[in-house]
């Protein structure tokens, strides 16, 4: 099958979904800084509303075979955009630390939910060429990421206390999405007699899957502390060292939405092997940099390089897992809670303890870690296919 695809209404109403979740995304994580200022917490402390959305995506994780079982795919995207907008609710209207880490903890369970459905609807839908059509999905999504990361930033620079409050215009856009978007004539769906898939999966699936632990660590450990660093480096504000995230986040849009183009003739291990080495080089730069358009250059760079690592990494868990999509993709989510649970805190701790500069060595070591497991574990997409 070619790698082509036709964008559909299907294509866009998930791609909008995934965006939103994105814009919370783009806005939430760069800010770590300013929610951090606004509660005088540690580094250490502020790290926990990573880990309660790591915690959230491990139970996504669990729960995501179940879902889809008993919901359908389709229904199952809106009970998760549900569950999301009544987490951001609490989380802007409630600002004690005590309960914005369980806010956070649901909001990134709806989260987990939404982007899981993503990637099965779109591997079923598409098939091989789901290799194009999921990475371009990610690049409407990361729109939203740049929009959350730009207005956050800029609203904390005009008015520094009511930054929270701009993470609240992705409910109407939800609620619009909804309203205009879900498909009024779908058929009911009649779960499986089989039940939720499940069983063992094989060795070369689990290493794979710390592959996907390594990709998304580094990735949330960047996105989550990158300002952090910029702050210490070029001596700029928590709010500019937030809204000069952008440049992570134009990266990671311009290359999910062209990166599967450029390298469609590439297998995809190959695929995946070239986006890493890119965000090795990116980040180099960006840790090596005492000057703000080089290091903005740098992010740049770092986010072509993550740009597809979590779609491709994702079709690769799929296609070893023995025809087992939503198992495969709740097991993923497991992987993505683990490495968003762990990476920002423990980059926390690394920062409070050796400076946040030397706890970046971390993520040299996440990006070793993802490049030699794709190299020893080949994908078996095309035997999937």
């Amino acid at each position: 099958m070619p790698k082509s695809f036709q964008r559909d209404r299907f294509f866009w109403v998930v791609a909008v979904q995934t965006a939103i979740v994105n814009f919370y995304l783009g806005g939430f994580g760069p800010a770590q800084s300013l929610l951090r200022a606004d509660q005088e917490t540690s580094l250490t402390i502020a790290g926990l509303h990573g880990t309660a959305m790591g915690v959230a995506s491990i139970f996504a994780g669990w729960a995501n075979p179940r879902i889809a079982h008993r919901y359908g795919r389709s229904r199952a995207s809106w009970i998760g955009l549900s569950i999301f907008i009544t987490g951001l609710t609490l989380f802007v209207i409630s600002p004690p630390i005590y309960i914005t880490i369980p806010a956070t903890l649901i909001t990134g369970f709806g989260t987990s939910v939404v982007i899981n459905t993503m990637l099965t609807k779109m591997s079923s839908h598409y098939g091989k060429s789901a290799e194009v059509a999921i990475p371009q999905a990610n690049g409407i999504a990361s729109v939203g990421f740049v929009i959350g990361t730009a207005l956050i930033g800029t609203i904390a620079i005009a008015f520094p206390n009511l930054w929270r409050l701009g993470l609240l215009l992705a409910i109407p856009v939800a609620l619009i999405l909804f309203l205009i978007g879900r498909d009024k004539g779908e058929d009911e769906h009649v779960p499986d007699e089989e039940g939720p898939q499940s069983g063992k999966l094989s060795l070369n699936f689990w290493i794979a899957w710390v592959g996907f632990v390594a990709c998304i660590s580094s990735e949330f450990a960047t996105s989550f502390w990158a300002a952090a660093l910029l702050k210490e480096r070029v001596g700029s504000t928590a709010a500019i060292s937030t809204v000069a995230i952008v440049a992570l986040g134009t990266g990671m849009g311009i290359g999910r939405w062209y990166g599967g183009l450029v390298l469609k003739n590439l297998k995809l291990d190959t695929q995946l092997l070239s986006v890493i080495a890119m965000q090795f080089l990116g980040f180099l730069g960006f840790w090596l940099s005492h000057n703000m358009f080089i290091s903005l250059l740098c992010l740049f760079a770092v986010g072509l390089g993550i740009s597809m690592q979590f779609a491709l990494s994702s079709i690769r868990l799929i296609g070893l897992s023995d025809g087992r999509p939503d198992l495969a993709i709740g097991r993923a989510s497991l992987a993505a809670g683990t490495a968003i649970a762990g990476a920002p805190f423990l980059l926390g701790l690394l920062g409070d303890k050796f400076g946040i500069s030397r706890g970046y060595i971390m993520v040299f070591v996440l990006i070793a870690i993802a490049f030699v497991i794709v190299k020893t574990i080949p994908s078996r997409v095309h035997e999937a296919a």
